[in-house]
C-alpha cells in the first residue's frame, strides 16, 4: 500500500525539461489543439478522445463534458436516500441554543441569504478573437466563445448533517503560509454558528492521524478568537503522512465526519484520496479543501490566500536590496523569492516595487552568459545606472545547477539555490572583466512565510473558511473552495491539482512586468 506522500507525489510533477534542462520556449499558436484547450480551461493535461471540430455539435458536447467533470461530488451520490433538513445557518442561530435543540431546528425561510444549488459562476470572461492575442485562451482555431460555468459557493437552505451529530476536524499541511490561522479561525466560528459543538484540530498535518503522541486539539471560538493576530499555524504543519487507509481508520475511530484540509496541490491530492476511501467504505463524511499555496499556483483560481501578503512583505526585501545596491559603488542587489514552478510572486513583487531591473521566473528560460545574457545586461546597467537590482524566483534557472533528484516528504523536487549561484556567477563575471562590483544577496523566504496575513488576505481567508463549512453542510465532498472571476466557487479537487498554474509568458501581466523592468529577452 502506498503511503499518502507517495500517492500525491506524481501530482506534483513539473513540466518536462529538455535542451540541457531549460524549459522549451512556447511557439506562436496559429491554431489551438484540443490538448492545449483542455490545459487552459479545465486543468487537465489532455483530451481523450480529441475534440472533433468538424462536428457541428462540438461546442455543446464540450460544454456537456465540462459540466460533467465540474459537477461537485455529493453525499447523495452514495446515499441517495439521505434526508436534508432546514439549514441551521440563519439569523435565528446567532444566539446560543440548547444542546438538545428544543423546539426543533431554527429556520428562517424569510431570510434571502442562501445560495441556490443551481447558481453558477462564469469561469472566463474575455472573448479572445485570435489565438495570437496577448494571453489568449482558446478552445478551437477560431477562438469560439464557449460558456463554462462552475458552482457558486455559499450557504444552502437545506443541509445534510445534523449539527449535534457532527465532529469536525481541521488539518494544515505542507509549509507555512500567511493566513492559516485566519482560515482555522473562521472554520471554527462558522461551525459553531451552525450549532456544532465538537470541533478538533489535528496537529502537524496528516501525521497527526497516526502519531500516538500527537493528541487532537479541542477548538472553540474562545480558543481561536485572537489566533489570526499571529503568523504560522495554531495546529502546526508537516509534509507527507501515513497511508490513506490509516487516516480513514483514525477518522472512523475518532468519529470525524467533517474534515477540512488546508494545503496545496499535494495536500489536496491526499484529501481527494481520503474522500474516495470514505466513499469506498460508504462513510457519510464530507472532505473539503481550502487551497493554501503562497506561490499562487492553483489552477483556475484568481489567487490563493497568502499570496498578497507575500508580495507585500517582499517589498521590504526588495527595498533593502535597492538601498544596498544604490549605496555601494557598482552595487548589485539580488533577491530570491518563493516560486518553485510559478513566478507569480516574483512578477507581482517586481511590478509593485518599481525598483527591479531584472525579473527572472521559472516559466521564462534565460541565458546567463553571452551577448543576450543576464550578466551582459547587468554590465550595461552598471555602466549606465551605476547599480542594479535583480528579483529571481527560487525555481528559475535550475538548469544551471547540479540535479540531485532528491525529493521532500511531499514528493517535491529539492531545488538548488539559484540565488547563491547567481551571486557567485555575477561576482566571477565582473571580476573577470575587470569591473568592480559589490553584490549583495537577500533571501527573505522564511520571514515572508511566517508573517501575519495582511488585510486583503485576511478577508480572503475569512470567506474561504466560511464557504468551506457551507460546502460541507450542503453535503459536498471531494471539493475545494476558491475565488474565480472575483466570485467564490466550489471546484472538484481533481480538476485543480493536475499540475501547477504557470505564468503565461504571453500574458499582459508578464508584458507589464517587462515594461516596468525594461529588461530585454535573455534567451
Amino acid at each position: 500500500m502506498a503511503t499518502l506522500s507517495q500517492a500525491i507525489a506524481p501530482k506534483l510533477s513539473f513540466p518536462r525539461v529538455s535542451d540541457g534542462g531549460r524549459l522549451p520556449r512556447p511557439r506562436a499558436l496559429p491554431t489551438i489543439t484540443a490538448a492545449k484547450s483542455r490545459r487552459v480551461f479545465a486543468g487537465i493535461k489532455s483530451h481523450d478522445p480529441p475534440i472533433d471540430f468538424g462536428d457541428p455539435d462540438w461546442k455543446s458536447k464540450f460544454q456537456s463534458d465540462f459540466e460533467r467533470r465540474f459537477n461537485i461530488p455529493h453525499i447523495t451520490d452514495v446515499f441517495p436516500d439521505a434526508v436534508s433538513i432546514p439549514s441551521t445557518f440563519c439569523l435565528k442561530m446567532r444566539t446560543p441554543i440548547t444542546e438538545e435543540f428544543v423546539g426543533g431546528y431554527p429556520s428562517d425561510e424569510e431570510w434571502h441569504g442562501y445560495i441556490n444549488n443551481n447558481d453558477r459562476v462564469l469561469l472566463k470572461t474575455i472573448h479572445f478573437s485570435s489565438p495570437t492575442s496577448a494571453g489568449a485562451e482558446c478552445i478551437d482555431p477560431n477562438c469560439t466563445w464557449v460558456e463554462q460555468w462552475v458552482h457558486r459557493a455559499g450557504p444552502r437552505e437545506k443541509i445534510y448533517f445534523k449539527p449535534e451529530e457532527v465532529k469536525a476536524a481541521i488539518v494544515t499541511c505542507g509549509g507555512l503560509c500567511p493566513g492559516l490561522n485566519d482560515v482555522i479561525r473562521h472554520i471554527v466560528i462558522t461551525l459553531e454558528i451552525y450549532g456544532v459543538k465538537k470541533i478538533v484540530g489535528i496537529p502537524y498535518g496528516y501525521r497527526g492521524f497516526s502519531e500516538q503522541d500527537l493528541a487532537e486539539m479541542r477548538l472553540t471560538r474562545k480558543v481561536v478568537q485572537n489566533v489570526h493576530l499571529s503568523g504560522g499555524s495554531l495546529l502546526g504543519v508537516s509534509r507527507g503522512g501515513p497511508e490513506t487507509t490509516a487516516i480513514v481508520d483514525s477518522m472512523e475511530e475518532r468519529g470525524i465526519n467533517m474534515l477540512f484540509v488546508l494545503g496545496g496541490n499535494g495536500t489536496h491530492a491526499g484529501a481527494n484520496a481520503i474522500h474516495n476511501e470514505c466513499r469506498r467504505r460508504r462513510l457519510k463524511v464530507a472532505v473539503v479543501g481550502v487551497p493554501k499555496t503562497i506561490d499562487n499556483d492553483i489552477l483556475l483560481m484568481d489567487k490563493t490566500f497568502g499570496f498578497d501578503t507575500a508580495v507585500e512583505e517582499a517589498q521590504r526585501a526588495i527595498n533593502s536590496a535597492y538601498i544596498e545596491a544604490h549605496s555601494a559603488y557598482h552595487g548589485i542587489g539580488i533577491v530570491k523569492l518563493m516560486g518553485r514552478s510559478s513566478g507569480f510572486i516574483a512578477m507581482h513583487a517586481s511590478l509593485a516595487s518599481g525598483q527591479i531591473d531584472i525579473c527572472l521566473i521559472p516559466e521564462v528560460p534565460f541565458h546567463l552568459h553571452g551577448p543576450h545574457g543576464v550578466l551582459q545586461h547587468l554590465k550595461y546597467l552598471i555602466e549606465t545606472k551605476g547599480s542594479a537590482v535583480v528579483c529571481i524566483a527560487e525555481g528559475a534557472g535550475q538548469n544551471f545547477l547540479k540535479k540531485t533528484n532528491a525529493t521532500d516528504a511531499s514528493g517535491n523536487i529539492v531545488l538548488g539555490d539559484i540565488g547563491v549561484y547567481l551571486q557567485q556567477e555575477t561576482k566571477k563575471y565582473f571580476r573577470e572583466i575587470g569591473i568592480p562590483a559589490d553584490v549583495k544577496f537577500i533571501d527573505p523566504t522564511y520571514m515572508i512565510r511566517a508573517c501575519r496575513a495582511n488585510a486583503s488576505d485576511g478577508i480572503l481567508c475569512t470567506v474561504l473558511g466560511q464557504n468551506a463549512v457551507h460546502g460541507a453542510f450542503a453535503g459536498y465532498s471531494g471539493t475545494t473552495v476558491g475565488i474565480c472571476n472575483t466570485h467564490y466557487v466550489y471546484l472538484p479537487i481533481p480538476e485543480v491539482i493536475s499540475y501547477p498554474r504557470l505564468v503565461d509568458r504571453n500574458s499582459r501581466m508578464w508584458h507589464r512586468c517587462l515594461t516596468s523592468t525594461g529588461q530585454p529577452d535573455f534567451e
